[in-house]
């Protein structure tokens, strides 16, 4: 279940109508769609599925009755004389056969009658209405919103395929409909000759046509499909493909792959017929689009909020294409995860040209055993980074290429990069010295629970490491140093620099807590570091009993025939044992190990401590009725924060916990306490609000 289904009918109606309404606008009015067409279509789905659960929550800016996106503000406005409908997807052959049914329950027609059908190319474009009266263009629209489009009359002229005049015999008013694309051929030159790269053709087709400056749109080369109509005076026929074959002889181009099918059958022939030949075809298209053919009966069936009954898009699953897979390159995320990048033979697929493809994770390159020089098979769905389906290598070609083996070490720095037990993620340990990790590590060391350096934030942080002044915490307290190269950037005044520099010398000084949780070690947070800093008192101590974890790590080595894991965990157990400290399990003591057992980091300490003084962490100790007790707290708290919140337990002899369990003493609830509130009850845990905990702490002394 996804977290948006977690979420109440009524909430992720909402919002599913937000992002539906965001990603539209997206795609229609700016022509940049962030997320893939198979993605969108799941949310447009999600939202019928409840809306069908739930027809009394559907909305008034509900999705299923929108269309396309408001027009943008910087074009004229046209208002379509009839609506322009959107078509409702199918994804499955069942789907359109269920589409057949439909026409012929609402038509009450016997099983026997003949329901024909036209099928042709859904083209991966832009949408356009033409409007002549007398023959003669008179202006031409987007889109849009479905009721107002954008006016790209001027635009629309320069497109070849349109005429500006219809021959003797058309209607006197007629909109003919259709797509504003760009052939593949003409896409791949254009972005070859240009500095601007658009990443597939119907965005290209898109901006082209949207441009303020006709000019520009002239000199793209554009194309135009017609596949119907809107507003027509005289209509000269009784049949979509009769009156399809009357808009050709005006003089626009329609699909010579228009078929008329006889039964649903032969209909889902034709697409299959035309999804063999997708690759080749000189345009992109994503579906094929089935129409009713009998006018009238189309009239009948009439439309719902936002589609015809009468079509419907049957749309093809991602895009697929075959390459050679020359290597295999690791990126190394900014907090430390390795990821495996394929470097791909370039190979066109829905008009991008792909070069590489995401592989996940070494798990997923054992399971689909891909290795480099085989021949492989890859998906892309939309403008997203497109994976990696299969090997398609001959059996013994295959068998012949070395088996993939995934880095024990970090690219980057050359540090171990480890697995925890139940994670598919290999993460570096090199942290605070790893180029990959430096400017998040850098962030998270001066952030408010670590040092907390008043003026070097995330914009300072970046711009200094890319000057070369950072590279290591200690750096921080060099910065010093550049004290006239920082008088000489930019918007960097000697008052705003000395005060810098007096907020860095300020945390010269620093509490045990504070910085080894801005060390950034895993699963290392600020209660975690507390409860170290109260339990070792120096930092010293502290440092000397984790050369002690990382001398038995060393020193060990697994039994006769002990699988590494299980021998990672058992040592872990023992770390565990060793650092003694309540909440301290094996997971943070593996964690806390592997960062000592680096080199680096234990230099990287060093060279901290000829800048830093590490002080112990005072903790007031008052007497109270919960010294020695370990409480929750859980739900909103009205008066103070969480931090606050501890930080007087802690001052009263409490420990903080964040779980209830047997061992838990107390329970703080606030206004919508949930989980935690009822484990409370069921184990019989005392329960106070949170007035009660502050009459407990006055009562303190």
């Amino acid at each position: 279940m996804t977290a948006d289904q977690h979420r109440s009918p009524i909430a992720e109606l909402a919002h599913l109508a937000a992002l539906i309404a965001e990603h539209a606008a997206r795609y229609h009015r700016d022509d940049a769609p962030a997320i893939s067409d198979a993605e969108y279509d799941a949310l447009v789905r999600r939202n019928a599925e409840l809306e069908a659960l739930h027809p009394e929550l559907v909305r008034a800016d509900s999705p299923s009755r929108a269309v396309g996106a408001k027009p943008a503000a910087q074009f004229g406005k046209i208002v379509h004389a009839r609506a322009m409908l959107s078509l409702d997807n199918a994804f499955d052959a069942a789907s359109v056969v269920e589409f057949d049914a439909r026409v012929r329950r609402f038509l009450n027609l016997a099983a026997d009658v003949e329901v024909a059908l036209t099928a042709e190319p859904k083209i991966d474009g832009l949408s356009a209405s033409l409007r002549y009266e007398g023959g003669v263009l008179v202006h031409g629209a987007t889109r849009g919103d479905g009721t107002t489009g954008e006016d790209v009359t001027a635009n629309l002229r320069t497109v070849a395929d349109i005429p500006q005049q219809l021959p003797p015999g058309a209607p006197a008013v007629v909109e003919v409909r259709g797509e504003v694309y760009m052939a593949k051929a003409d896409f791949l030159a254009m972005n070859a000759a240009s500095e601007r790269q658009f990443a597939n053709p119907r965005n290209a087709a898109a901006g082209s046509l949207r441009q303020l400056d006709v000019e520009v749109t002239r000199a793209r080369p554009l194309r135009f499909f017609a596949h119907g109509w809107g507003e027509v005076s005289d209509v000269p026929a009784g049949t979509q493909a009769a009156m399809m074959a009357a808009i050709a002889g005006w003089g626009f181009p329609v699909s010579d792959r228009l078929k008329v099918c006889a039964t649903v059958e032969a209909a889902l022939a034709v697409y299959r017929a035309i999804e063999a030949d997708r690759a080749a075809l000189p345009f992109d298209i994503d579906g094929v689009v089935y129409k009713v053919d009998r006018l009238d009966w189309q009239a009948r069936l009439g439309q719902v909020a936002r589609s015809p009954r009468w079509a419907l898009a049957h749309k093809f699953p991602a895009e697929r294409a075959t390459t050679a897979l020359l290597a295999i390159d690791i990126q190394v995320g900014r907090t430390g995860v390795l990821t495996p990048v394929a470097r791909l033979a370039p190979v066109g697929v829905g008009g991008v040209i792909v070069t590489n493809a995401t592989l996940h994770n070494e798990d997923e390159i054992a399971r689909r055993d891909v290795r480099i020089g085989d021949t492989v098979e890859l998906q892309r769905a939309g403008d997203v980074i497109p994976q990696i389906l299969r090997y398609t290598t001959a059996d013994d070609a295959h068998a012949a290429l070395a088996a993939y083996v995934f880095p024990q070490t970090c690219p980057e720095c050359g540090s171990l990069a480890l697995r925890e037990a139940g994670e598919v993620a290999r993460r570096c340990t090199g942290g605070l010295i790893c180029p990959a990790q430096r400017i998040e590590r850098l962030r998270h060391f001066v952030s408010r629970h670590a040092l907390d350096i008043e003026g070097l934030g995330d914009e300072r942080i970046v711009l200094f490491t890319q000057a070369g002044w950072l590279h290591t915490p200690a750096d921080i307290f060099r910065l010093h140093l550049h004290r006239n190269d920082l008088l000489a950037l930019k918007g960097f005044k000697p008052t705003s620099v000395d005060k810098l520099l007096a907020a860095i010398e300020a945390r010269r000084r620093i509490g045990f807590d504070r910085l080894l949780y801005g060390l950034g070690i895993r699963h290392v947070g600020a209660v975690i570091a507390r409860d170290l800093a109260r339990s070792y008192g120096e930092w010293a101590a502290f440092v000397g009993r984790m050369e002690r974890c990382v001398e038995l790590l060393q020193g060990a080595g697994p039994a006769l025939g002990e699988p590494a894991d299980r021998f990672r965990r058992r040592v872990a157990n023992e770390l565990a044992a060793l650092i003694v400290v309540g909440g301290i399990g094996p997971e943070v003591a593996e964690a806390l190990t592997d960062f000592w057992a680096e080199a680096h980091n234990r230099d990287l300490l060093a060279a901290l401590a000829a800048e830093i003084d590490v002080e112990p962490v005072v903790f007031e100790r008052r007497a109270s009725a919960v010294a020695g007790k370990t409480v929750v707290f859980t739900g909103s708290l009205e008066t103070m924060s969480r931090d606050e919140a501890r930080v007087q337990a802690e001052g009263l002899g409490a420990k903080v916990s964040g779980t209830v369990s047997a061992k838990t003493d107390l329970v703080v609830a606030g206004p919508g306490a949930g989980s935690k509130l009822a484990k409370a009850a069921s184990l019989g845990i005392e329960v106070i609000d949170e007035a009660a905990w502050a009459a407990l702490v006055q009562a303190a002394h």
